[in-house]
């Protein structure tokens, strides 16, 4: 999938439950917008007064839609401003640059049976998934877990979905049959069996810590982490800019990507937590500790590539291909 920088403008703003705004985003002249996957997602750079951020969000609608895109965003007032900030300024008619779509929760379209699993506002890519499994007429269940069935956004558009009967609903103050229980809800593990999750860190990890000691294979079991608890500090050590013949040191509080920015040396970064991966650099010599929730586990042990933003290093040196 090509990766388009774009403005695109506000067409709908839907309010839904749980304090979650949908928006339906289309080009200003009315053009097709380019064909994404399920499991994609825009950045949006979100710029005012008081704020001048970028910010990843999944896609939802349906793939085979092209006249425009729709995401969800939950107003999170713990969040570090990307959230409050989409809720006042994604007003109708409203533009935004956007880069995307970029996929990195691609969809494995031949599964012969896949489960998605959907926290709050994780379900977002799940519903865009669940649209491109009917319409290839795979066999899929879709297990959406909230707090109560009063703050669960999407019911309306779930509901009239052709798809509608392979959603189950799960609510944290229901009774106890009705909640998540994965040892009845996960399949038994397959090779032709894939599982995804997307949703608060918590939930995923527990999700994914019970399906692999259940026996499915790490590959089979996807994850997209929309934010992620990490601590940046540590140790200091040095970072060789082989490209740039600069060393710098990066002391118990700083980031890799920050130190460097300061010598000039600029690294894209988006979401400063580790789950984007638009700051991974190569790695040309030295031992990354990974602080991230992007990069596969056999791509932490091939050890060729970090997350800038918040990763840091076993050894002492660094010599990254910047």
């Amino acid at each position: 999938m090509s990766e388009t920088m774009m403005t695109l403008k506000v067409a709908e703003r839907i309010e839904e439950a749980g304090n979650i705004v949908r928006l339906r985003l289309s080009a200003p002249d009315g053009a097709a917008l380019p064909a994404f996957t399920a499991g994609a997602h825009l950045d949006l750079h979100l710029v005012d007064d008081s704020c001048d951020l970028w910010r990843q969000y999944s896609l939802c609608s349906d793939p085979a839609e092209t006249g425009f895109y729709e995401i969800g965003v939950l107003r999170d007032p713990n969040s570090r401003g990307g959230s409050e900030a989409v809720h006042r300024l994604a007003t109708p008619g409203a533009r935004f640059p956007v880069e995307g779509p970029r996929n990195h929760f691609p969809l494995a379209e031949d599964a012969q049976n896949t489960v998605l699993l959907g926290g709050g506002i994780g379900i977002t890519p799940m519903l865009a998934m669940a649209q491109r499994l009917h319409a290839l007429g795979r066999p899929f269940t879709l297990h959406y877990c909230t707090r109560s069935a009063s703050v669960t956004a999407f019911q309306q558009m779930i509901a009239k979905a052709p798809w509608a009967a392979n959603v189950v609903f799960h609510h944290d103050d229901a009774a106890p049959e009705q909640r998540l229980d994965l040892t009845r809800d996960l399949p038994a593990p397959d090779a032709a069996t894939h599982l995804y999750v997307c949703g608060p860190q918590g939930f995923m990890d527990w999700v994914i810590s019970t399906a692999e000691a259940a026996g499915h294979a790490t590959s089979n079991v996807h994850r997209e982490y929309f934010s992620a608890d990490v601590d940046t500090s540590g140790e200091s050590f040095e970072v060789v800019a082989q490209r740039s013949g600069i060393t710098v040191t990066v002391g118990p509080n700083d980031t890799i990507a920050k130190v460097l920015a300061a010598q000039g040396i600029k690294i894209d970064v988006k979401c400063e937590e580790g789950v984007c991966g638009t700051c991974v650099t190569d790695v040309l010599e030295g031992v990354p500790d990974h602080r991230d929730k992007f990069l596969t586990q056999d791509e932490r042990d091939d050890g060729d590539a970090i997350c800038v933003c918040c990763s840091r290093a076993c050894s002492k040196t660094l010599v990254l291909d910047v």
